[in-house]
């Protein structure tokens, strides 16, 4: 079997790499792409939608505009319902914003920052695609994926995740 196509982590671009592995295809999104969104969704001098330098860490609304490019739309699941509720024939994947460390270099601050991962079934598995890992881990099937999210929704003071 083939493995999952997974785009590594580069600076804070993990919104642009959760999107392009849901899609499953390098270039789906590129930077410039998702940049000009935050341009048309502010015309503020600091872009409240992604990082004041321009390195990512893109919002939400940058990725429900983006998911909208492709005839997709991002819907928001509140933690207070099962997960088992969703009807997962009708969804291309999902997409989580997990909390991560702060790291420079080896050394773990004591910070805490918010993470874009994406999931997507492939080859009647689903895969957790985070950007981080060194590649795409599998995590079984339905009742296995309904485990992972109810873990992180548990997990995650702010639980929440979308779906497309």
């Amino acid at each position: 079997m083939a493995r999952p196509y997974h785009e590594k982590q580069v600076l804070s671009l993990c919104a642009l790499h959760a999107l392009n592995n849901l899609f499953q295809e390098r270039g789906s999104y590129s930077k410039s792409e998702l940049d000009e969104i935050c341009k048309k969704l502010s015309d503020e001098w600091i872009n409240p939608h992604r990082s004041m330098l321009g390195l990512g860490n893109y919002d939400i609304n940058v990725i429900m505009s983006a998911l909208q490019k492709k005839g997709c739309a991002a819907v928001w699941f509140d933690k207070r319902k099962e997960p088992s509720t969703i009807d997962t024939s009708q969804i291309l994947g999902f997409i989580l914003n997990v909390p991560t460390d702060y790291k420079i270099g080896f050394v773990v601050l004591p910070l805490k920052r918010r993470h874009w991962i994406a999931i997507r079934k492939i080859n009647d598995q689903y895969w957790n695609l985070d950007s981080k890992l060194d590649s795409p881990q599998s995590i079984g099937n339905e009742d296995s994926l309904m485990q992972y999210l109810k873990n992180e929704l548990q997990k995650q003071r702010k639980g929440a995740f979308y779906y497309c």
